[in-house]
């Protein structure tokens, strides 16, 4: 089984959106029992609602984040993961510093998916309007559809 532990800041708007993106898909793929995802943030505070423009922007990909609750990584078992994936390359470095043993785990996620890629963050769309995180999501969307075809390759 592969396990996917997304994180980005407060765990309400892009390391969810990824997360139960992700969920879905592999669900709709019929290959979810290959896959463990999860997400947290490196600032999270724990049970903290998504927010609602997250919610907002992942209906329209027919992801609910009503019943997300942020968890804050030192709340997880981030260790027993596979692939730590972040949104940003800040997250990476903060995760690296404070788990120096998955360094060999830890990427952003569009460095993941495309090496080639020179700007390797997805920006935060907190306090922003709909249409900012709309854009958002869509990025993460196509991100996380690329994350799953290279993961597919993994098994």
């Amino acid at each position: 089984m592969v396990k996917v532990m997304f994180v980005c800041t407060g765990n309400i708007c892009r390391s969810p959106m990824a997360h139960y993106y992700m969920q879905k898909k592999v669900k709709d793929l019929n290959i979810e029992n290959n896959f463990l995802i999860s997400s947290c943030g490196v600032f999270a505070n724990t049970g903290e609602k998504s927010t609602q423009n997250a919610i907002e922007a992942m209906r329209e990909y027919d992801v609910d984040l009503k019943n997300h609750r942020a968890t804050n990584i030192s709340d997880t078992n981030i260790e027993d993961y596979n692939y730590i994936i972040t949104l940003t390359a800040s997250q990476k470095h903060q995760i690296k510093y404070y788990y120096p043993k998955l360094s060999n785990n830890i990427y952003t996620l569009r460095e993941f998916v495309n090496k080639d890629d020179v700007y390797i963050d997805i920006d935060d769309p907190w306090g922003l309007n709909l249409q900012v995180y709309k854009s958002c999501a869509t990025e993460i969307v196509e991100n996380v559809d690329k994350l799953i075809e290279k993961l597919k390759e993994c098994e």
